[in-house]
This record gives C-alpha cells, structure tokens and sequence, in this order.
C-alpha cells in the first residue's frame, strides 16, 4: 500500500491540503496528514481548522512512498524554513522517491535545491522568488519523479496524476469516476 505524507502548517492552503488527503485515501492509500509546528489544529490560508493526524517530528519518514506539500503563502514559508521538511526532501530526491508540490509550495523544492535543471509549474508568479523564468503553463508537470501543479484548481488532477504514475492509469481513472471528475 502506498504511503503519502501531507505536511501542514499555519497558512497551508486548505483545498489543496484536502484534496491531497481526500483522493489518496480514496485511492486505498495510507494517508498521513503531519503537522511541521507541533500538537493541536492548523488555521489553513482560509480560517479553516485542519486538524493533523501527527506531528512532523514523530514521524520516520522512510517509511512513506510520497511527500505532497500544499501550498499557501504561509504554509509554504513554513515548510521553506522547516529543517526537518528540508532535509526530507533532499533525502526524497536523493533516493528518487515521490515528491509533489502544488501552488507555492515549489518554493519549498527550490529551497532546498532540488528543482535546479528541471520542469515544473507553480502558482503565476512564484517563480520569480525563484528567479526562475521557465515556468511551465501546464497544469501539473512531471519531471521524474518530482511531480509539481499550479494551484487550488489544478490540485485534482495532481492528485490523478500521481495515483496514475504510482498505481497505474485504471486506478486513476476508477478514483475519477468515483467521484464525477
């Protein structure tokens, strides 16, 4: 069974956090919905209440298939800062396991170094914290085994996309019809 990790923060955006979490589990996967700033619910982007499964910091984070950050201006300047989050996604890349970053949290992957030489989209204008102008206008970009989307409206067909490079296309398209996509 695949394994995803979905670390969140204060200022996380809410629909994309949810709707990571949400079609992996329909998808039968082990979800884990992992809060970087210790106990108690997260105030996403929006004012809404997420509550976590667990804290960043319990976690052995070898034992995942796939670490998918959500976006949102603050939740992603956490994760930016974040050594922990930091470092796994060094090791994530380092070991080419699964790693998917949807909005703003691509700035996360270029913090730590990992989005230097590849394809990738994120939301209108985050590329340019990044002093990157080659920002794919696509949906969702794969570029190996990093996998990257534009934002609340595109975090579905990450979500697709990534059951489909991981479980396969009929498994993707059963989640889809599922739920009318």
């Amino acid at each position: 069974m695949t394994r995803a990790l979905v670390p969140v923060a204060d200022g996380s955006e809410e629909m994309e956090t949810v709707i990571l979490v949400d079609v992996f589990r329909r998808a039968g996967w082990e979800v884990v919905l992992a809060s970087i700033q210790g106990e108690g619910p997260v105030t996403a982007s929006r004012g809404v209440n997420l509550v976590p499964d667990t804290c960043w910091e319990t976690l052995d984070l070898l034992s995942f298939d796939l670490l998918a950050l959500p976006g949102g201006a603050g939740g992603t300047k956490a994760l930016c800062k974040n050594d922990g989050v930091q470092e796994a996604l060094r090791i994530f890349d380092i070991e080419e396991m699964w790693i998917a970053a949807v909005c703003a949290a691509p700035l996360a992957l270029h913090q730590a170094g990992i989005l230097k030489k590849r394809a990738f989209t994120c939301y209108p204008g985050t590329e340019k914290e990044m002093k990157r102008t080659d920002r794919s206008d696509d949906p969702v970009v794969v570029d190996g085994h990093i996998v990257t989307s534009q934002g609340p409206g595109t975090t579905m067909a990450l979500a697709l996309k990534l059951i489909e490079l991981i479980d396969g296309a009929e498994a993707s398209e059963q989640v889809a019809n599922g739920m009318i996509y």
